[in-house]
């Protein structure tokens, strides 16, 4: 593993980026770091809190947070991207994608929401409740209202001052990297976690027509980029351009490009977790229905019975009807769907 410096004397001396360089040079960011050594200590602590009250947790989520959402923020921040943003765009382009995307759907499969409420005492429990159900996160996290803020988010880094200023300020440029980390993370995290983070009214079905509509919405950046005809942070990128990158024109469309195909495959495992979440659900409700008709049909039919019995030896139809086909209630509609 080697390590180049970003600052800009060296930016022109940065080799070539091969393949081997791209796989193998990395960086340190501190402030990355931390975030991710505590986002990973504080997932670790409720994980093994659980445990020790003989709670389970999937180990499934704890893989997929600790992998492709702590993971991508590493990629993202101290990979060769982060050596080579300086001096291309496209590296760049695929770091924000990563932090806007990527990382937020792998930290939202961990479900760090109902984690923080199941392993936290009560009291801290019920706080974190409380935020969720605050007017400040529910507005933020509105369907809509949070996709259009991580699609402003994109708009505003690379078709403002924003994205070119963060390339000559570094306490800036890890702003940034926060700011897109946590747009996505408005989008994604209350979608998928077991908590009630939406309106009542997003079910499954309207949650499914979101997140169609979200990838949507994120393909628009990248297509944008892609196809803009005015440099993003040209006159850093011209002034920094080592000899043997690509002209700065075709490296915008290849950031683009990038950003075009990672939020279109990130759009799929997104809907798979999705439609696997909504299964497991209906599984549930459908088990849980099954023990509540085990439980008042068996009574209910020997009373019919008993009742019958005391009455005429040819009693008329109407009298000796199912209480399912005359009552009106959940349990008596789902057994009348089994009979037909």
């Amino acid at each position: 593993m080697s390590g180049y410096a970003v600052t800009e004397p060296a930016a022109g001396a940065l080799p070539e980026l091969t393949v081997g360089r791209l796989l193998f040079s990395w960086q340190s960011d501190v402030p990355a770091l931390l975030l991710v050594v505590v986002l990973g200590a504080s997932y670790g602590w409720g994980v093994v809190r659980l445990r020790r009250r003989g709670e389970p947790w999937p180990v499934a989520r704890s893989a997929v947070f600790a992998l492709l959402g702590l993971g991508a923020l590493v990629v993202a921040t101290m990979s060769s991207l982060a050596v080579y943003d300086h001096v291309l765009f496209w590296p760049a382009a695929v770091q924000n994608i990563l932090l806007d995307l990527v990382a937020p759907l792998g930290l939202a499969l961990g479900d760090p929401v109902r984690l923080a409420v199941r392993a936290l005492p009560e009291t801290a429990s019920e706080r974190v409740r409380g935020v969720i159900s605050g007017k400040v996160v529910r507005a933020l996290t509105f369907p809509l209202v949070s996709t259009a803020l991580v699609l402003a988010t994109e708009l505003t880094v690379y078709f403002t001052p924003y994205f070119a200023t963060a390339l000559r300020i570094g306490w800036l440029h890890e702003l940034m990297y926060l700011h897109l980390l946590a747009a996505g993370c408005l989008v994604v995290v209350p979608v998928l976690t077991h908590e009630d983070a939406l309106p009542s009214w997003c079910t499954h079905p309207v949650r499914a027509g979101l997140v169609f509509l979200d990838g949507v919405v994120d393909a628009i950046p990248g297509v944008v980029v892609m196809t803009h005809g005015t440099l993003i942070a040209g006159a850093w990128y011209l002034h920094h351009a080592p000899s043997w990158s690509p002209d700065v024109q075709r490296d915008q469309q290849l950031g683009g490009g990038a950003m075009l195909s990672i939020a279109e495959l990130v759009a799929l495992p997104f809907m798979l977790a999705l439609l696997f979440q909504w299964a497991r659900a209906e599984r549930v409700q459908a088990a849980a229905l099954d023990q509540r008709l085990d439980t008042e049909l068996a009574p209910a039919t020997s009373a019919a019975d008993t009742t019958v019995s005391e009455q005429d030896p040819a009693p008329s139809p109407e009298r000796v009807r199912p209480w399912w086909e005359t009552e009106q209630n959940e349990v008596a509609a789902s057994i009348r769907r089994q009979h037909r």
